[in-house]
This record gives structure tokens, C-alpha cells and sequence, in this order.
């Protein structure tokens, strides 16, 4: 599993661990609260009864009839209470009265209990024990719902206990509250759940990011493309992305210098061998037009083992920037002008005919020096590779934000097996004509400078044949 739904999850199970036990306590207990709500108004409503009642017997005008009409003109109203989500249209509550010795004296709901004995009955038992007095009972024990709730109060008359006043309230409304409120507390807890998983998601993401720039780099790295490092926070991340990149740069430089080391010697070998193979056939006797070819090889020898130093000392350079030394104001017309005069030489010898198409001159900003090089090594290539009397094109125009330059010759192009190959270092195709191979580092110093300006370079074979190479350069004009 990824560290990011590591942590998704992660999160997702503390919040839902933690939305469940409050949740779960509040419908466990929402009745209880719902009953203590009901409970208090009733306790105080049983003491105002009483105390009425208790009044009307120290002056001898309390009489039941009286009490059980006010209660039956009370039960016949009609009553449109709105009460939140649930409307009430009756009275519920329930009156009776015991004497000192728990006898019913009065019921406002059923006259057939008038002189039952209710001593045993919990909340005319303790009050007349001089204690709080109180019960739930169901009317139906099959119905769970069916409770009513019992509150009572002594009477006193000249203060002393004369009986017990209880008021009574079913618990059906409460029912109905819960039914009403349930519902709503599991949507809200539905609802922040999922809150709560979209921000564990996001946490995941923001958490990660930096590691995913971090795996993207260094797959970069091993594929062997230019990536820049990515930007990365200042905590514990950002410490390990700087411990990578120092250690990145440090097993690049040991392995760049390897394998520097490696090609430099490979390919010094051969003039090398050239050299010291001349050099013993001096020390012996030869005609002077014998002596005068093998000085000449030595020559060339050492000019090909200097050129391709000096190739190496620039393509190291480039290798090791991170970013342009200096950007100017560059006209590329001009440029391509003095590419094409420096090439003059070449062009006349081998009798090519170059043309230079664009529309307008472009500016950009860049490295002139590099880009004069990058520029060069690719006309010197189609040069190289044109036909006696041949013709070379080159074209620059805009792109949308991009600038092209296109270099067409009529050489024979480059074989299917040498396109992934001819940017490597050291690899290179014989010229025709001479058979000569140059460096191989011409065309990986020309993409290491696209590179840099953040451009690319391209070789297409053309189908009416020769080559097409194609520099393609950022318009931040």
C-alpha cells in the first residue's frame, strides 16, 4: 500500500474512531436527556399542584368533582401547538391524589381507581416517606415505548402531610422527538465523516507531494534526463530531499569522472597506437617521402587527440551547469549570418549551395557563445554529410512561443540503427567521401546547450532524402 493511502486511511480510522463514540453516547443517551427535560417541568408542576390543592383543604372548598370537570374541559381542547418538527394537539398529562394512607382520592383519567390503594406504587410510597418521589412504568411491556413517567408532591394542610399529588406525562412525545432527532444526528455524523475523509485525502496529498517530486526526480536522474531539483518544504522531508540531492551530485561526480576516464581512454588508444607505431618506424632507415607521411600522421594524430580534449573540457562544462553562466539579448539572424561566414571555407571547397530562409530577425535571450557553437556543429554535420555541389537550407521562423530553426541537407542521412545512438558520446558515422568519423561529441554538446535554454533538438530523415535537424528554442519574446 502507498504511504499516501497509508495515511488516508490512517486518518479516516482515527476520525471515524472518534466520531463514533460521541455519537454513539449521544443516541445511546438522547433519551435520557429527553426525560430529564420532561422530568424537571414536571416536578415543579406536581409542587404547584399540590400546593393548590393543600390551600383548598385548609379552607375546606376542595372538592374532586370540581378538579375533574376543569380536567375534562382541558382534555376536550383542541390544541394546534407547534412545537419545532412536532405538532401538539392535545393535553397529556395525568392527575391523581392519594390520602395519608396511599388511597386514590382523585384520577383525572379513569374514576374506576377512586379508593384503589397506590401505597405501593413507588412514587406515593417514598414521597410519603418524606422522599422524592418518582416512577417510569409501561403501559405495555410489549412496547418498549409506551412509558409514562410519574412525578409526586405531599400536600400539606396547616403543614402537615395530608396525601400525595402526582402528575403523570406519557412518553410518547419524547418518542417522537427521538424519532425526528436520531435521523438527524447519524446525517450531521454521515456528513462530518465525510468531511473529515476529504480533508484525510488532502492531507494524504500534501503530506506526499514532496515525496512524489522527490520519486519523480530521481527518475529522472536514472533515466539519464536533465530534471531540475524539486522545490521542497522546510521540514523533515525537505532535510532528507537536501541529504539525496548532495548525495546525487556526489555519486555523479565519482561516476561522471569514471566514466570519463573510461571513454577518454578508449578513444585516446587508437591515435595513440598511431603515434607510437610512426614514431618506431622513424627510428629506421626510409626514403624522406616515406619519413614526411608518417610525421604527417603523427600530426594528425595529435591534433585529433587535442581536438578531442578540448571537446571533452567544453562537453564537462556544459554537463555541470545547472543553470546559463549569462543571458543576452541574442539576434538570431545575425548569428546564423556568422555561422554560415565561419563555414564559408567548407561551403566553397565542396562547391554547396546555402540558402537562408526568414521571415523577420528573432531575438531571444540566451548564451550567445553556446548557441554559436550548438549552431555550428550542426552545419558543420550537414556539411559534412552534403554531396559534392549539394544545397543546404536553413530556416528559422516562430512557432506560437517557440522559435524553430531547421537545417535541411541532401547527405544520405542516418541509418534506423544510429538514431538512438547518434547522441551518445563518441559515437559517429563515417563521412562519405573520406570515410573519416569525427569526435562523436558534437551532437550531445548541441543537446546539452538545448537543454540549457530549455529547448530540444530533433534528426528526422527526410523521405525525399537527406537530413533534417531541428533546434527548437523557447519565444519568451
Amino acid at each position: 500500500m502507498k504511504l499516501g493511502a497509508r495515511i488516508f486511511f490512517c486518518y479516516l480510522l482515527i476520525f471515524c474512531a472518534c466520531f463514533y463514540y460521541p455519537i454513539d453516547w449521544t443516541l445511546g443517551t438522547l433519551r435520557i436527556r429527553y426525560l430529564e427535560g420532561v422530568e424537571d417541568p414536571l416536578v415543579d408542576q406536581a409542587n404547584i399542584l399540590a400546593a393548590v390543592v393543600g390551600n383548598e383543604m385548609e379552607r375546606g372548598v376542595f372538592h374532586p368533582g370540581n378538579l375533574a370537570q376543569i380536567f375534562r374541559d382541558v382534555y376536550s381542547r383542541s390544541l394546534q401547538a407547534d412545537i419545532y418538527n412536532f405538532k401538539k394537539t392535545s393535553v397529556d398529562i395525568r392527575v391523581y391524589i392519594t390520602d395519608q394512607a396511599g388511597l386514590v382520592v382523585f384520577d383525572s383519567e379513569n374514576k374506576a381507581n377512586m379508593g384503589r390503594d397506590f401505597s405501593k406504587w413507588r412514587d406515593v410510597r417514598l414521597t410519603l416517606d418524606g422522599k422524592y418521589g418518582a416512577r417510569t412504568t409501561q403501559r405495555n411491556k410489549a412496547e418498549p415505548t409506551s412509558s409514562v413517567l410519574y412525578v409526586a408532591a405531599p400536600i400539606r394542610v396547616h403543614g402537615e402531610p395530608a396525601g400525595v399529588l402526582t402528575v403523570a406525562k406519557p412518553t410518547t412525545n419524547i418518542n417522537n422527538f427521538l424519532s425526528s432527532a436520531k435521523p438527524r444526528i447519524s446525517m450531521k455524523g454521515a456528513v462530518s465523516l465525510l468531511i473529515a475523509a476529504v480533508l484525510s485525502l488532502l492531507a494524504s496529498v500534501w503530506l506526499t507531494r514532496p515525496i512524489k517530486r522527490l520519486t519523480q526526480y530521481a527518475h529522472s536522474i536514472r533515466e539519464g534526463r536533465r530534471a531540475d531539483f524539486p522545490k521542497l518544504d522546510r521540514s523533515e522531508i525537505g532535510e532528507m530531499g537536501e541529504a539525496l540531492r548532495k548525495m546525487q551530485e556526489a555519486l555523479e561526480g565519482k561516476r561522471y569522472i569514471e566514466e570519463y576516464v573510461q571513454t577518454l581512454t578508449h578513444e585516446l588508444k587508437s591515435p595513440l597506437s598511431a603515434i607510437r607505431g610512426a614514431a618506431e618506424l622513424l627510428e629506421e632507415d626510409m626514403e624522406p617521402a616515406q619519413r614526411d607521411r608518417f610525421l604527417s600522421n603523427i600530426r594528425n594524430e595529435t591534433n585529433r587527440i587535442q581536438n578531442l580534449v578540448e571537446r571533452l573540457l567544453e562537453l564537462a562544462y556544459l554537463e555541470n551547469l545547472k543553470m546559463l553562466p549569462k543571458q543576452e539579448k541574442i539576434s538570431l539572424g545575425a548569428m546564423l549570418n556568422t555561422v554560415v561566414e565561419s563555414k564559408q571555407p567548407l561551403l566553397t571547397r565542396k562547391e554547396i549551395n546555402l540558402t537562408i530562409q526568414m521571415e523577420a530577425d528573432i531575438n531571444l535571450k540566451g548564451d550567445p557563445f553556446l548557441l554559436h557553437q550548438a549552431i555550428a556543429n550542426i552545419l558543420q554535420n550537414a556539411v559534412d554529410f552534403s554531396p559534392q555541389q549539394g544545397r543546404i537550407v536553413i530556416c528559422m521562423q516562430p512557432d506560437g512561443n517557440r522559435i524553430v530553426i531547421q537545417v535541411d541537407d541532401q547527405g544520405p542521412g542516418i541509418p534506423d540503427y544510429a538514431v538512438e545512438k547518434v547522441f551518445e558520446k563518441f559515437f559517429s558515422l563515417e563521412r562519405p567521401g573520406t570515410g573519416k568519423k569525427s569526435t562523436g561529441l558534437g551532437l550531445n554538446f548541441v543537446r546539452e546547450v538545448m537543454h540549457l535554454h530549455q529547448g530540444e533538438v530533433l534528426l528526422q530523415k527526410q523521405s525525399q532524402g537527406g537530413l533534417r535537424a531541428t533546434l527548437i528554442l523557447p519565444n519568451d519574446q
